[in-house]
């Protein structure tokens, strides 16, 4: 081989090699890229707390200082759920939302008009169902214990009853009341008061009756019966004695009885318990979020309760629905899941997308294999190539004249030996791929020991035919 030869295929060979780095280069690049690309979405996905819509309303209620308080907790203990609140100008606005999908939860009261997929998922506080009478006011003459104009709900046909709260609810529900006591509600005149109007409420002169609904530890409940009392006269509670069948009829009501001295101790309002019925506020969900979220929801939630109910006392009213009851509304799955401890672990949870994984991962290693005998295309060729050369080398070798020949034939293998092995090494050339290169090699070997051995052969006959020649020559002298 000339000198300019072996420059050139030195050259050819150094270009090989900085093309098959370069490609290796790319491919575990590539390769590199696609692994940490899935690696850090599936942890991010993972990882990432779920922010949830929550309407709630009026700006400045209890139920909006609750749900602000629960949003901060969560936003300063929870890693898994992140509370946005939606401000609306009522609990009807707030349920509307949820069923046009603009909120993942919602709070409002459970007799109001409930999304067709609404399912609750916690009790903000159960609303009990106060009605008094006042009892008029003593004279100073007279002995006796002023008598109360209206001792039953029976006695409220043809007066006027004043209701705390301006939300249509309330009136539905003494109707309802009425309705279940064989009250006609048309013959009992209705006003409705703001929760700032309570003053206004106990000196018209007109009314008759009260009506509150909220919690028992209300302070507007308890600061409108002292206002009455004070200028109506000691209150009348009238019991709600249909409470039972009033539960049956409608199951968004709960019967319920009012202990004594609740409202005052000395004296005693009431002074003995008094059956009527309640109304929860229910913190709703959509019924398709996800049960994991719900879940995940439902324990920060009475995880943080406790400090929630420090900042905002109406917090501690927080409950968990009761399962047990046949209830109008039903308990979304994931709340559920918790309450009743069959909540589904980590693997039936993730399972599915473990499997998932292993099916992408194995996705991206045939694509990975693909790419990579893509970019080894040329090496590839040029293995093929060096087969076909070997060969040829086998048929130049059985018919070559001279040491020298062979010598130069090994040399040339010597080089595509060096290369192949290169090949392989830097992953461009297979198993079998290898193998088949072998069997050449291997077919090239022998054909060129066999022919080294047939000159050798010939070179020793042709010493030996002078040889004898002479030894002849000399014994006829």
């Amino acid at each position: 081989m000339s000198l300019s030869e072996s420059t050139s295929q030195t050259t050819n060979d150094a270009a090989r090699w900085e093309r098959r780095r370069r490609n290796s280069f790319l491919l575990v690049l590539a390769v590199g890229f696609l692994v940490f690309g899935a690696a850090s979405g599936a942890l991010y996905y993972a990882l990432r707390p779920d922010t949830l819509r929550i309407a709630v309303g009026p700006p400045g209620s209890d139920d909006d200082k609750v749900i602000q308080a629960m949003a901060d907790a969560f936003a300063a203990e929870s890693r898994t759920v992140r509370l946005s609140p939606v401000r609306t100008e009522g609990a009807a606005q707030s349920l509307a939302l949820l069923g046009a999908g603009k909120a993942d939860l919602a709070v409002g009261r459970g007799d109001l008009e409930m999304p067709a997929e609404a399912q609750q998922v916690a009790v903000v506080r159960k609303n009990f169902v106060v009605l008094w009478a006042p009892s008029g006011l003593a004279t100073r003459n007279s002995k006796k214990k002023p008598t109360p104009k209206i001792k039953e709900i029976a006695d409220l046909a043809g007066h006027h009853v004043g209701i705390i709260g301006k939300t249509a609810a309330n009136a539905v529900l003494l109707r309802v009341i009425l309705s279940a006591s064989g009250v006609d509600a048309d013959k009992v005149a209705v006003t409705q008061f703001g929760t700032e109007h309570l003053e206004e409420l106990a000196r018209d002169p007109h009314l008759d009756a009260f009506m509150a609904v909220g919690p028992l530890d209300s302070k507007i409940t308890s600061d409108a019966i002292a206002a009455t009392a004070h200028l109506r006269g000691e209150p009348k509670f009238l019991a709600v004695e249909t409470s039972e069948a009033i539960a049956l009829k409608h199951p968004r009501y709960e019967s319920e009885e009012i202990p004594p001295s609740v409202f005052n101790a000395d004296p005693a309002w009431p002074d003995d318990k008094v059956e009527t019925v309640s109304v929860s506020h229910l913190i709703v969900a959509r019924k398709t979020l996800s049960e994991t979220t719900v879940a995940a929801f439902f324990r920060e939630l009475f995880a943080v309760r406790q400090a929630i109910a420090r900042q905002v006392p109406g917090a501690a009213h927080i409950t968990k629905p009761d399962l047990e009851k046949d209830t109008e509304l039903p308990v979304h799955r994931g709340a559920a899941a918790v309450i009743d401890g069959n909540e589904r672990t980590f693997l039936d949870r993730y399972g599915d997308y473990f499997w998932f994984g292993l099916l992408l991962l194995s996705g991206i290693g045939s694509a990975a294999a693909w790419l990579r005998r893509y970019l080894n295309r040329d090496e590839r060729e040029e293995n093929t190539s060096h087969r076909r050369r070997i060969l040829a080398m086998v048929s130049s070798a059985r018919t070559a004249e001279s040491n020298q020949e062979l010598l130069t034939l090994q040399r040339e293998a010597d080089g595509i030996i060096r290369e192949t092995l290169a090949c392989y090494d830097d992953g461009s050339l297979e198993e079998e791929e290898l193998a088949a290169f072998g069997l050449v090699l291997e077919l090239l070997s022998n054909a060129i020991a066999e022919r080294r051995a047939t000159l050798q052969r010939g070179n020793v006959e042709a010493v030996r035919g002078p040889a004898t020649t002479m030894a002849r020559g000399s014994g006829g002298t």
